[in-house]
């Protein structure tokens, strides 16, 4: 539904299971303005800017409410927050600009985007199995055609939630009814546990009394990881669909890549046979008809990959694990859920293209059992010009190959450069879509190359692990000196 008003002035993947039970721890204004709420979405989100350590934007999509303390921040700053809160598709003006003041409590998300807005317009369209556009402008919303990106997950800890490790036997119900919390995530092969509080303050309660219970192996938080970003439709000019022919596999098995992401559309161009059937972890996904999600783009990357290192014949197929769902993010609960998930659907190859800040022991300690096993882990090291640890792929230390983005034989401008990273990859990858050509870009295409041609040099040459290692680090190992 769409309620347009008048700006008023001055208003306010051979199965293989995994057992780890010894887990430790100049235009005219125009005058109309249009917004549509969407079904809530249970995330809570409070973000600081840049511009002042006391502006703060908390934006409640659970209750559809909005509060807001911004002295002076600018407006892509401001739009950028509210796509990584909402995961709106937001478009901006090119030339619209606003430096955003405002301080209200508990608004409506309409009435909040008046506020924040000023005198631009904007148009928030709910979409149908996809998440709402937002278009901000001054002249015409049909002038509102450049995307906004929103801010990379920054590691945060999901304040109401714990990850808990039970020794063999114990029962998790009784445990969590004693405590007043909600099981909302089992692995049952890790006697691992999802526990919800109703606030921070009965998780952290909570928190010493599970550490001093004889049934418990260990406590970890959890930790929010935003929905990678979706590919800008476009065209390099080359070719967008890889051409391959799907081979039986050899007497040594399928190679399988489990791909960790969002979920991943009909691909189309006979394509879909290289495809396995999808994984859910977090609940049915919204997908657009027009759009290519980010898991769809990484699984036609990953295609790619292979068509490079088997010249276009392969067994190689890929297990779509979707750890998204509906929601905006994920947490690193379910990323390690969908690990074991993808390991004992057959998965040996594994590709992370997402991540965050945030180093998880739980995580941490499903990855060092997974390499322990002889399975392949590829992640993005993450598309901001920094030095800092981004897990899953900060984990190199337990054999993840990290993987940032090389550009025309150099680093990426916008790509990691921790001393974590290990391998780089083009950072750029065309998809096809539906007819139409999309442009990933980033370390997530960086990985899922990367990924493409382990696999398919394991497929092609019948290799192990261990060698296909050894190949895949002399092919794109790369060493970062300190300060570049």
């Amino acid at each position: 539904m769409c309620v347009v008003g008048q700006k008023r002035m001055g208003e306010h993947e051979s199965p293989r299971k995994m057992n780890l039970n010894r887990l430790k721890k100049g235009g005219k204004p125009a005058p109309l303005r249009c917004f549509a709420l969407l079904l809530p979405v249970t995330i809570w989100s409070l973000f600081p800017f840049g511009a002042s350590a006391s502006d703060t934007l908390n934006w409640r999509t659970n209750q559809n409410r909005v509060t807001a303390d911004i002295q002076s921040s600018s407006l892509p700053n401001v739009l950028e927050r509210i796509a990584s809160i909402t995961g709106w598709q937001v478009f901006v003006e090119p030339d619209a600009s606003h430096i955003v003041s405002a301080k209200f409590k508990n608004l409506p998300p309409g009435e909040a985007l008046r506020l924040l807005l000023g005198d631009l317009s904007f148009a928030l369209v709910p979409q149908t199995n996809a998440p709402a556009k937002l278009f901000v402008f001054r002249t015409s919303q049909q002038n509102a055609t450049r995307l906004v990106r929103g801010k990379p997950g920054k590691g945060k800890v999901i304040p109401n939630e714990l990850i808990v490790t039970l020794k063999p036997g114990a029962k998790i119900d009784e445990l969590a009814a004693m405590l007043g919390a909600k099981v909302v995530g089992r692995i049952p092969g890790l006697n691992a546990y999802r526990l919800q509080f109703g606030d921070a303050a009965a998780a952290n309660a909570a928190r010493d009394q599970l550490a001093s219970s004889p049934d418990v192996t260990s406590v970890d938080n959890n930790y929010s990881i935003d929905r990678p970003p979706l590919p800008l439709e476009g065209s390099l000019g080359g070719t967008a669909t890889p051409h391959l022919e799907l081979r039986p596999p050899p007497a040594n098995g399928r190679v399988v890549v489990g791909l960790v992401d969002t979920a991943v559309q009909p691909l189309g161009n006979d394509l879909d046979r290289f495809m396995l059937k999808p994984i859910s972890i977090a609940g049915d996904p919204q997908l657009s008809p027009d759009t290519p999600t980010h898991g769809t783009s990484m699984a036609e990357t990953v295609l790619r990959g292979l068509e490079m290192s088997t010249k276009g014949s392969t067994s190689v197929q890929i297990l779509p694990v979707d750890v998204y769902g509906p929601n905006v993010n994920t947490s690193t609960f379910e990323v390690a859920n969908g690990i074991v998930q993808a390991i004992n659907n057959g998965a040996n190859v594994i590709n992370l293209s997402l991540g965050s800040e945030g180093d998880s022991p739980f995580l941490r300690d499903v990855i060092k059992d997974a390499i322990q096993n002889k399975i392949a882990l590829f992640a993005a090291a993450g598309n901001e010009p920094v030095t800092t640890a981004f897990f899953p792929a900060a984990y190199s230390d337990l054999g993840v190959n990290a993987v940032t983005a090389i550009d025309h034989g150099q680093l990426a401008p916008y790509a990691n450069r921790g001393s974590f990273v290990t391998l780089g990859a083009p950072g750029t990858s065309l998809i096809s879509f539906n007819g139409q050509q999309w442009i990933a870009q980033g370390t997530s295409a960086s990985s899922a190359v990367a990924t493409g041609l382990a696999a398919g040099y394991m497929d092609s040459t019948h290799s192990s692990v261990d060698k296909m290692q050894s190949f895949i680090t002399a092919t794109l190992g790369v060493k970062i000196s300190p300060g570049k």
